[in-house]
């Protein structure tokens, strides 16, 4: 966006401690273009794996001769501090920087942001990143909340990243949101495109693997937006112009020019 490369919650492993990945990144680290920034929503293992960091610096480096910069939620710099990143910043709620024509702003969720079992303190949330015509919001993990209406309101996002995974047995939907949930999330943000996340990779919980994207595109042609949503495969490209609702490019599921 805007000539900045960026990389949110990058997880490239194979395996989560005891879970093994169940699908092929899109792209592999090695074929990476040198990346600007790295956001980090939250500080759990799936979503801030110091393994990819490591590498995506390293990968960066021998390309550029300068590592990238990172962006995480506050009190969770101690994580990755040791990791040589160009620069830190960390952002409580609401809180924003610039980064080149960028305005990158934190905004809340509904969950949590432990990396250990005993530091319930550390920050958590998604970001909202605007210019040069573009808007986009990734939530992190997160449950449904009136939070959702609050960040259209105030931030406008076009597309919106969304969570449908990991929410069965039925009390996981208290931080993360079934497609319903996700469906109704991008309702409230007001937003024009819902691009669905967090599903089908790891067995982070019960529901089948391939549920997630099967209800929300059930849940999206009942409520009348289904031409809204774009479901991505693993290692597919999506390009959105600032204007490319006008041009009438993007016709939904998956396909835009």
């Amino acid at each position: 966006m805007a000539g900045q490369r960026l990389l949110i919650d990058p997880n490239f492993a194979n395996w989560l401690i005891l879970v093994k990945r169940l699908r092929v990144s899109g792209v592999d680290i090695p074929k990476l273009p040198p990346v600007d920034w790295v956001l980090i929503t939250h500080a759990h293992m799936d979503h801030l794996n110091r393994p990819s960091l490591r590498r995506i610096i390293g990968h960066t480096r021998s390309l550029t001769g300068r590592a990238p910069g990172i962006i995480l939620p506050g009190r969770t710099r101690d994580v990755v501090a040791d990791l040589e990143f160009s620069r830190f910043v960390e952002l409580d709620r609401w809180a924003s920087v610039e980064i080149g024509e960028l305005t990158v702003v934190h905004t809340p969720a509904r969950h949590w942001g432990a990396r250990v079992f005993k530091d319930k303190h550390r920050g958590f949330g998604g970001y909202c990143i605007s210019g040069a015509g573009h808007s986009v919001y990734h939530s992190g993990d997160t449950a449904y909340f009136e939070g959702f209406r609050e960040i259209g309101e105030r931030l406008h996002p076009r597309i919106a990243l969304l969570p449908i995974g990991a929410y069965h047995p039925e009390s996981f939907r208290q931080v993360h949101a079934s497609p319903e949930d996700a469906l109704r999330g991008f309702q409230d943000l007001g937003a024009e495109v819902l691009v669905p996340m967090h599903y089908g990779t790891f067995r982070l919980s019960q529901e089948p693997m391939d549920e997630p994207v099967e209800r929300l595109l059930a849940a999206a042609r009942r409520a009348g937006n289904e031409d809204q949503m774009c479901v991505l495969k693993e290692g597919k490209t999506e390009f959105f112009r600032p204007d490319f609702l006008e041009t009438e490019e993007f016709d939904g599921l998956g396909k835009a020019g």
